[in-house]
């Protein structure tokens, strides 16, 4: 039985993740049952408060597949931003100095949304917060993972094979927090090596990607706001990557990297 998750005393460390992959970002998703309002003057109202607030987001645009942008300039490897789609609003920091202001940027948007956007808490689909790490590795990454943080031992024999090569090894895992199921935690590993990458042994400089997502489901009770359960899902993110992401996932990555 999975009992209900009580997130640790947080101590004041746990608001840098600096230093733990050559990239990091945190990102915040609210995913809609019905299609967000795409008029111009209320899409323009939107980010305009979102300006008023951040000041450097003045880079506005809109991608080929109709995604509305709002983001700061990228030049200094750090910066903001937010995006407004069909049925998804999503804000996010690329290497943030620290996840305070992180947060700050998701709940001004949560903040937002219920009058610029008119999104009801009925209207939740699901609530995302993600914790993103990249590692650039030139190699077989496959391998690395492998040897960084192991194989299940029900599949270890199949890479002692004569002439074996492992050519995917993506480590993935979806736990329920809760009884109800309503707010589950995925960790994920993505790789980029190919298996041509693998046969002529050539590779380029990619990026591994370490994913921690808490996700809340459906739609938020009378008690409930977006931005309480926004500071809920960033408390639970904080403690598992205290109690267990650091020592058992990042750190491994990035020894087995620096002796490669």
């Amino acid at each position: 039985m999975l009992y209900p998750f009580v997130p640790e005393p947080m101590d004041g460390n746990m608001d840098n993740y600096n230093g733990l992959a050559d990239e990091h970002y945190v990102n915040l998703n609210l995913t809609t049952e019905l299609d967000l309002p795409g008029t111009r003057d209320t899409l323009l109202h939107f980010f305009e408060q979102l300006r008023k607030r951040f000041p450097t987001m003045r880079n506005f645009y809109r991608r080929d597949r109709g995604d509305f942008v709002l983001e700061e300039d990228k030049d200094g490897g750090s910066y903001r931003w937010a995006t407004v789609e069909q049925k998804r609003i999503s804000s996010g920091y690329v290497n943030p100095p620290d996840t305070v202001l992180v947060t700050s940027q998701h709940e001004a948007v949560l903040e937002s949304i219920p009058y610029s956007l008119s999104v009801s808490p009925l209207d939740c689909e699901s609530l995302n917060y993600m914790l993103g790490f990249d590692f650039n590795f030139c190699g077989n990454q496959h391998e690395l993972l492998a040897n960084a943080l192991g194989i299940q031992p029900a599949f270890e024999p199949l890479t002692r094979l004569p002439g074996a090569r492992i050519v995917s090894s993506e480590p993935s895992i979806q736990l329920a927090l809760e009884d109800d199921c309503r707010t589950q935690c995925r960790l994920n590993v993505e790789t980029r090596t190919s298996a041509y990458q693998i046969r002529t042994g050539e590779y380029p400089t990619e990026q591994i990607s370490v994913y921690l997502t808490l996700r809340r489901y459906g739609s938020l009770d009378s008690n409930e706001s977006f931005v309480s359960e926004l500071r809920d899902l960033k408390a639970r993110a904080d403690e598992l990557m205290q109690s267990y992401v650091i020592d058992n996932v990042l750190q491994p990555l990035q020894q087995a990297i620096s002796i490669s």
